[in-house]
């Protein structure tokens, strides 16, 4: 283990715990250990779901709920460095975009404690019927409960916060399973959380098997909501095993991006080139799919090339790079398998490849639609182009894919962006932006494949809540 490495135990009840077993967790860039980690299971799940319904019997007030929320986005600001190499370190995220996760992190927070201090039910016209003459109505927010959370890798703080932050602004104790690859920044934000005065119990980090410590968020009834971000057999999974839980489910997409023939082609081969290949591809929204009107296809390609290959790849702990290593050898080996298959099947090889253990940027053109990095979720440094006749022809082909998560067109047309707006089958389309742009206090989710949720602050609170009418007789 090297001398830097970071030692971390589980948190719960309040106290962190040791287990007699450890998880090593690794560089994904230089595969040297960066920490380890108590390793925990079945019996540490099901101790930490007693800890959170024990919580949940001495609710917390809204302004103190929000007055720790608050404290937390400052303690993470006074740390914001060595969360955002704990980031780095573990993820293979070039530093500075882990600097960034940390300060979304910051707002995710600050944007839960507002909600905390305005969550309320609302008024019902009861007068509007016969039947509620003299009566007042009015409804309730109350807390869902106990709250499941299951996190991914690729955004070990920020992800984690979208969990935690309005679970605890909604005035539900939480027990998260953050990713084995990556549980160093769940557990730095739990620190940051006590440090925060949250009381005992009221958060509660399991790392472990995911078989082990989900059975357990699926089996108790006193879990009520589970909220997952990660692959889609899993998360439906999860919603077929809980029938009678609430399971929002955050889940993949081969994000699409449309450019019209009177696009700004310059500036939307900067942004998507920009936004791409941000962390490896390894983000759900990470752009996948270009689709380029004939007439500017060419000039769109001579701009956007160049821009990929400029990219610098290499050490995430320098500051000059842009993209690092995917998460792991298995994943490399899937993604340069997928590149083949293309090559295989027709497509050109426009930019990139592998380059000893790394993926360099990759773009490929001319794809076959039947493709897997074209209908599937790469996950990685990949990008097709391929040229259309008609923004029609783009909506069409960005919603031939069983996902459903955010895409994007470029266009100086307001009739296209608005047809785009009305026919893309997606949770969210962005114009004259890259799909992958995401602010963390909006509404995101995805419909079909994609998940059945929203996320953000302002409505993931809501989702944690149960409305309860209340009628008076005057």
């Amino acid at each position: 283990m090297a001398a830097t490495a970071t030692e971390r135990k589980l948190l719960i009840d309040g106290e962190w715990i040791e287990t007699g077993d450890w998880l090593e967790v690794r560089s994904p860039y230089s595969g040297d250990v960066v920490g380890r980690v108590a390793k925990g299971g079945a019996a540490e799940a099901r101790r930490a779901v007693d800890a959170a319904a024990r919580a949940l019997q001495s609710p917390l007030p809204a302004h103190k709920r929000a007055e720790i929320l608050v404290k937390v986005a400052g303690l993470i600001g006074r740390r914001h460095e060595e969360l955002a190499r704990t980031i780095s370190d573990e993820a293979g995220k070039p530093i500075k975009a882990a600097r960034i996760e940390a300060s979304r992190a910051m707002s995710t927070y600050t944007f839960a404690a507002v909600e905390a201090r305005k969550l309320a039910g609302e008024m019902v016209p009861m007068e509007g019927a016969q039947a509620g003459e003299g009566k007042l109505g009015f409804t309730l927010r109350k807390p869902i409960g106990v709250v499941g959370a299951i996190s991914p890798f690729n955004f070990p703080c920020n992800l984690v916060a979208h969990k935690i932050a309005p679970a605890l602004a909604a005035g539900c104790p939480v027990v998260l399973k953050p990713a084995s690859q990556t549980p160093l920044s769940a557990l730095f934000l739990a620190e940051l959380e006590l440090e925060a005065g949250l009381p005992d119990g009221w958060l509660n980090v399991v790392v472990g098997p995911a078989s082990q410590i989900g059975d357990v968020l699926v089996e108790d009834d006193r879990v009520k909501l589970i909220t997952f971000t990660g692959s889609g057999d899993v998360g439906w999974g999860l919603q077929e095993r809980a029938p009678r839980k609430r399971v929002k489910l955050e889940l993949g997409n081969s994000t699409p991006a449309i450019v019209a023939a009177d696009a700004d082609v310059e500036a939307a081969a900067t942004k998507l080139a920009g936004s791409a290949f941000a962390f490896a591809g390894q983000a759900c929204i990470s752009v996948q799919r270009i689709y380029v009107e004939r007439p500017v296809y060419d000039a769109f390609v001579e701009a956007f090339v160049p821009k990929v290959e400029a990219l610098t790849v290499g050490d995430p702990a320098d500051d000059e790079t842009d993209v690092g290593p995917v998460i792991d050898e298995g994943s490399r080996s899937r993604i340069v398998e997928w590149i083949d298959e293309a090559k295989a099947a027709g497509a050109t090889l426009l930019a990139g490849g592998l380059e000893g253990e790394l993926i360099r940027p990759t773009v490929l053109g001319n794809v076959p639609d039947d493709q897997k990095v074209s209908c599937e979720e790469v996950f990685g440094p990949v990008v097709v182009l391929n040229p259309i006749d008609s923004v029609g022809e783009g909506i069409e082909r960005a919603n031939g894919t069983k996902y459903g998560l955010q895409a994007g067109i470029f266009t100086a047309s307001i009739d296209s962006a608005l047809r785009a707006a009305d026919e893309l089958e997606f949770g969210g389309v962005t114009v004259n932006e890259a799909p992958a742009f995401r602010s963390d206090q909006m509404p995101y989710g995805g419909i079909k494949a994609s998940g059945n949720t929203k996320e953000g602050p302002a409505w993931a609170v809501r989702e944690m809540t149960e409305e309860r009418l209340v009628v008076i007789q005057r």
